[in-house]
């Protein structure tokens, strides 16, 4: 049965992240976003392994669930939506920061182990490199390259995944930071990469673009710095829910029913601007003023449409025949505080959230599959009518650009 699976997460432990990212609040938001497997995060940081230890036991191969004890108390928090707890996954994100060729490189990556050995091996290789307890994400002065064979050497099962691969300033090919392609970033052992992250500023068919990228399959993650924000993308994978099955259907591309994906106007990176004078740029816009801010003359951060547009080899965006599907979906909470007419934090989208979960289901399901009538029936045709315009993309787009999130609503002004 098709399931989930948001494998970029933090924890309590990396910078500019909510406190409230431990294995609890993981696995109850994980619970009411409907996501059968989660990232742990941050493995390599010692406060958060010895969490992991003490809080996880083994469930299928590979991977983890939360010690029965603790499971009960979450499950007895959410009463009915925590029928299903999700399962995790071992994983990190690393920062790499380093010279080749002239030019500074940053670069992320996300690394999995299927068992506590192996992270372990991770752990002690990088920290013979740099700080690992300073941050959950740790940055280490080291080429990618040997960044993946580190992680290659710790166990037979042990991959790596490059992050986000278009953002602007930490990626293999962002306009500030990367590479041209996943060889040049990875060299000789290119051939190892089998997944790319593509991040919440692109989708799938701008991917397309680059017949360089057709032999990895695209993976979606959240990256969510804060419970909350988990499954605002995911990867669906169609096989058995076990760290070694999923493995090989990111290698083979069989078994991964597609992804979960932000409408790509809605990433903080998508279009070119400049944040602090409030300007957004097209890449036509961009070219045309020399890539400098109409108002302050400084050079705009070149987004990732822009980028895409530089490296793409095909003009359309037909999929690759053997493409899975994607699905654009807007997070719950958005879509209920332009109804209610409020902000997303407040309480009563909370209320409202609650309520959606109690009684239609998870937030993908109810997103994704629930029938729309379903909806309706539970005194919400306006989430119901909300629904149906986006699954068909009948949707109002505002792009993001320079850190700043765009904005995509599915009703007209006024007409709520």
């Amino acid at each position: 049965m098709p399931f989930h699976a948001d494998l970029h997460v933090h924890s309590k432990y990396s910078r500019a992240t909510s406190r409230n990212l431990d294995l609890e609040h993981l696995a109850a938001w994980g619970a009411r976003k409907g996501i059968g497997v989660l990232g742990t995060g941050d493995f390599t940081h010692p406060a958060w392994m010895a969490e992991i230890r003490e809080k996880l036991v083994p469930a299928e191969p590979g991977l983890f669930r939360l010690r029965d004890d603790v499971a009960r108390a979450v499950g007895d928090e959410l009463g009915a939506a925590g029928a299903a707890l999700p399962r995790f996954m071992l994983q990190v994100e690393i920062s790499t920061i380093y010279k080749k060729g002239d030019t500074t490189r940053k670069v992320h990556h996300l690394l999995y182990a299927p068992d506590l050995d192996s992270a372990e091996r991770i752990r002690a290789a990088l920290g013979r490199i740099g700080n690992l307890t300073s941050d959950g994400r740790p940055i280490l002065g080291l080429d990618s390259r040997d960044l993946l064979e580190i992680t290659l050497a710790a166990g037979p099962d042990c991959y790596l995944v490059p992050a986000h691969i278009w953002t602007p300033w930490f990626s293999a090919m962002g306009s500030k930071s990367g590479f041209d392609s996943i060889d040049d970033c990875y060299a000789d052992l290119a051939g190892e990469v089998f997944a790319v992250e593509t991040g919440l500023s692109s989708d799938p068919p701008m991917n397309w673009r680059l017949s360089s990228l057709d032999r990895f399959t695209l993976v979606s993650n959240s990256d969510a710095h804060s419970p909350a924000k988990l499954g605002r993308e995911s990867t669906v994978f169609d096989c058995d829910p076990d760290y070694f099955a999923m493995k090989r259907a990111l290698e083979t591309g069989a078994g991964v029913g597609g992804t979960v994906e932000f409408f790509a106007e809605q990433g903080k990176y998508h279009a070119d601007g400049h944040r602090k004078c409030g300007v957004r740029l097209d890449p036509e816009e961009t070219k045309a003023r020399d890539g400098r801010c109409p108002v302050c003359r400084k050079p705009v951060t070149v987004g990732v449409l822009h980028r895409v547009h530089e490296l793409a080899d095909r003009t359309g965006l037909e999929p690759p025949a053997d493409a899975p599907p994607f699905y654009s979906l807007i997070p719950l909470d958005e879509i209920l505080s332009e109804i209610a007419g409020v902000g997303p934090k407040t309480k009563t989208v909370a209320g409202l959230y609650d309520r959606v979960v109690r009684e239609i289901g998870p937030e993908l399901d109810v997103l994704r599959t629930v029938p729309l009538e379903d909806i309706e029936s539970a005194d919400a045709p306006e989430l119901a009518e909300a629904v149906r315009r986006m699954r068909a993309g009948r949707v109002r787009r505002e792009s993001g650009y320079d850190g700043e999130y765009g904005r995509v609503r599915v009703f007209e002004e006024g007409e709520i």
